[in-house]
């Protein structure tokens, strides 16, 4: 397996496929996920000359299953080692869900010339959690929830989590794609519980006002209306508001897991942005 290992000895497992010298297209995956969740878009970027890289965060998937480090920060700085390591210039990141946050804070903070241009899809920023500064969004009791149900049975809460809200596989008329249902619960049980336990404040409580108000490059906002998990009125046009080069596209009705439930839609959308 590829794997960079950082300062503090974190083991970080990657994906890079494609030539070394072609454009590279950076995945962020969303929690409790892994690289894997990014398999379809990684192979239609590939098959149009991509070189195409994804890692699973530390204490996801294949990484190192760590006791501490589980904040955006640290994300952000693990990003930029496994950046600096892959020597990546002018690399197009895309980022969803917790993914876009993390995005976001490693976008705000890299060094001239790695980023040329990143996308932010269904992600949690600005902000998740609802406060006097931001009444829209969502209270913490359920993020209390989500700690609850993890602690008391990850198992059975990474198979009602995909089958419900994440695809809008509850909404009438759905098609439901039990394969999505299982590779969901998959790359979750993979990862640690610790992690994916301190990763739900990191999601939900980080402020990435600053971040977005400091990114320069263009950035796509895409969001789905009916996203259940990141709720569309507090996300995707606030992050667009605070972003100086931002493109929003808000697709009507679509879910949280729209790259997955409608990537005939969203894959060549990001390639569009990118080349455009």
């Amino acid at each position: 397996m590829a794997t960079v290992t950082t300062k503090d000895g974190t083991v970080l497992f990657y994906k890079d496929w494609g030539p070394r010298d072609a454009q590279p297209v950076m995945f962020h995956h969303g929690w409790p996920l892994s690289a894997d969740d990014w398999d379809h878009q990684m192979l239609y970027f590939l098959a149009r000359g991509h070189r195409v890289i994804a890692h699973d965060r530390r204490g996801h998937g294949r990484s190192s299953q760590t006791s501490g480090g589980h904040d955006m920060d640290t994300y952000a700085a693990d990003v930029a080692e496994l950046t600096a390591a892959l020597d990546l210039r002018d690399a197009w990141h895309v980022g969803h869900s917790t993914g876009g946050g993390e995005v976001a804070r490693y976008v705000a903070r890299a060094e001239p010339g790695r980023v040329a241009k990143a996308a932010l899809v269904a992600a949690v920023p600005p902000v998740m959690v609802q406060s006097d500064a931001n009444p829209g969004g969502l209270p913490l009791s359920v993020f209390d929830g989500f700690r609850a149900q993890l602690a008391d049975n990850r198992a059975q809460f990474y198979i009602d989590v995909p089958s419900g809200p994440f695809y809008g596989f509850n909404r009438p008329g759905a098609k439901v794609s039990q394969g999505l249902i299982d590779n969901w619960w998959r790359q979750g049980m993979m990862g640690a519980a610790n992690a994916q336990y301190e990763c739900i404040k990191a999601f939900s409580e980080t402020d990435f006002t600053e971040d977005l108000r400091t990114i320069d490059v263009p950035v796509l906002v895409a969001h789905g209306t009916d996203d259940q998990i990141v709720p569309y009125d507090d996300s995707g046009p606030l992050s667009a508001e605070l972003l100086s080069n931002a493109t929003l596209k808000s697709y009507e009705g679509y879910p949280h897991g729209m790259p997955w439930t409608h990537p005939e839609v969203i894959d060549p959308d990001l390639l569009a942005f990118f080349q455009g």
